[in-house]
């Protein structure tokens, strides 16, 4: 098993498959932080129709908003994991990318 691994390593098949991993997750998460984000406004608009539940429809707008910037931070953050395996990939491969 760990001659596998590393004939994977060698030839960057590992830095391929997680740079796919990662984008896959950003998505996910892209879709979350929409998904959160649809939710609040949803609970906002509730907050104004239903007056007699209003202060618990503020309290999950709220929710929904923190948990769209959570799911927007972890976007942000597996976009960058996407692209660390990438240049690692192409660091593995020969290709480097001299500024001067």
């Amino acid at each position: 098993m760990a001659d596998q691994t590393q004939h994977h390593h060698l030839f960057g098949h590992h830095n391929e498959e997680e740079r796919k991993h990662h984008k896959h997750l950003e998505e996910l998460d892209e879709l979350g932080a929409a998904a959160a984000g649809a939710y609040a406004l949803h609970e906002k608009h509730k907050a104004k129709k239903d007056l007699q539940n209003a202060h618990r429809h503020k309290l999950e707008e709220e929710i929904g908003a923190a948990a769209a910037v959570g799911a927007g931070g972890l976007a942000f953050h597996e976009h960058h994991e996407k692209y660390n395996a990438k240049k690692e990939e192409e660091k593995a491969e020969g290709k480097h990318h001299h500024l001067f």
